[in-house]
């Protein structure tokens, strides 16, 4: 047990290349995710969004454009575009640019998710691997030369899947904070959809008495 990373790396067999790749691109995924939430956290601007739903409410559409157009809030840019956009449906302009915006806060996950899979799965292949050469050396007859591969080959098997599950379990906690963190900002957007239709429904309302 008193290995130094290098050298677990070495006994735990070739199987540690993909492995140390996977979880590269893990490390990788996980701080551009947690820098990018970090930004639109710091972007957010609810006040802003909320005085732009009381321009549309007045009738102030442009007022609410121009307020809009100077926020970096996620929520404030799908409501420029969804008022710049009216001319066939605020609805469908609005839908468009969530979808947009929801894009961003989903990317990487499907990479995140394919790295949690995989890591286990090539810990298994290698705990295969090592066994198999412990196998291999349970069958020959030198028995002062077949104990250290065997030994070698139960450490290669351990090793890997030890690598494998702890890269799945670093990996599943920033997975799902970063699934929650995009739960929110659908939510988030359901929430200005159904005040923005619930505004537009009035003031059409009000404009037809």
């Amino acid at each position: 047990m008193n290995q130094t990373p290098m050298e677990l790396f070495i006994h735990g067999g070739p199987i540690m290349w993909p492995i140390i790749l996977v979880s590269f691109i893990m490390v990788t995924v996980v701080c551009e995710r947690i820098i990018f939430i970090i930004r639109e956290n710091g972007n957010r601007e609810p006040e802003v969004v909320e005085k732009m739903l009381e321009k549309v409410e007045s009738g102030d559409i442009d007022g609410a454009s121009q307020i809009g157009k100077k926020s970096k809030d996620f929520i404030a840019r799908i409501l420029v575009y969804a008022l710049s956009h009216k001319e066939g449906s605020i609805a469908n302009a609005f839908m468009r640019a969530s979808n947009q915006e929801l894009t961003r806060f989903g990317q990487g996950m499907a990479t995140l998710d394919t790295v949690i899979t995989a890591a286990p799965l090539l810990g298994l292949l290698g705990t295969v691997t090592g066994m198999m050469k412990t196998f291999a050396a349970l069958g020959t007859s030198d028995i002062s030369s077949s104990t250290g591969a065997i030994t070698g080959g139960v450490g290669e098997a351990l090793i890997a899947t030890m690598c494998g599950l702890a890269i799945a379990v670093a990996g599943l906690l920033p997975f799902n904070y970063l699934n929650a963190r995009t739960e929110e900002a659908k939510h988030e957007v359901s929430d200005a959809a159904n005040a923005l239709d619930l505004i537009t429904q009035k003031t059409e309302g009000s404009s037809t008495h």
